[in-house]
């Protein structure tokens, strides 16, 4: 499997405190892609993954195809939002991502939800992920690592996850 390109370190390394990404994956044998996503995240310079929630299982939005497996990982990191995020999007291209069209179904999908409380707009990248707050299946597993999350510009995180409450996710088991 390809490595993400190695980043020079900063001097001295100071994280950036926390990171939140969420994999998910409906192709192929989806928990064991994102098993092999937590170990390429745990790989990552200048990051260290901290903790990992539960999978989660949920019908496709906006997109068709087999039901998708999610889960959150929180790391700390030393990297940019922008250097994670190409780091990311390599780990994805491993597992063979491919984008054919929007909301294709996915080998593998590695979206960055937070990066400490960076809030940030670029034709690349917006921080938190602009759809964070509004999917049971990101805020679930979300709510099992940081039950008391304050999401940058949203506030608490438990609101939204009433919000959320009507569609279906389900915990699979360990």
């Amino acid at each position: 499997m390809r490595r993400p390109p190695a980043v020079a370190p900063k001097a001295p390394l100071e994280p950036s405190g926390a990171c939140l990404g969420g994999p998910g994956a409906n192709l192929g044998d989806a928990p064991a892609t994102l098993a092999a996503a937590f170990d390429a995240l745990a790989e990552l310079p200048q990051s260290v993954l901290v903790a990992r929630s539960s999978l989660w299982r949920s019908a496709p939005i906006d997109s068709t195809g087999p039901d998708y497996v999610n889960a959150v990982a929180a790391m700390d990191t030393g990297l940019s939002p922008d250097a994670l995020l190409a780091a990311l999007l390599a780990i994805e291209a491993d597992h063979g991502r491919t984008r054919p069209y929007r909301n294709a179904p996915r080998t593998l999908d590695l979206d960055l939800l937070l990066h400490g409380d960076t809030v940030l707009q670029t034709p690349a990248l917006t921080l938190p992920h602009p759809r964070l707050h509004l999917r049971a299946f990101v805020l679930e597993p979300l709510a099992e690592l940081a039950p008391e999350l304050v999401i940058p510009g949203l506030g608490p995180l438990a609101p939204w996850r009433a919000a959320a409450a009507a569609q279906a996710v389900s915990r699979l088991a360990p």
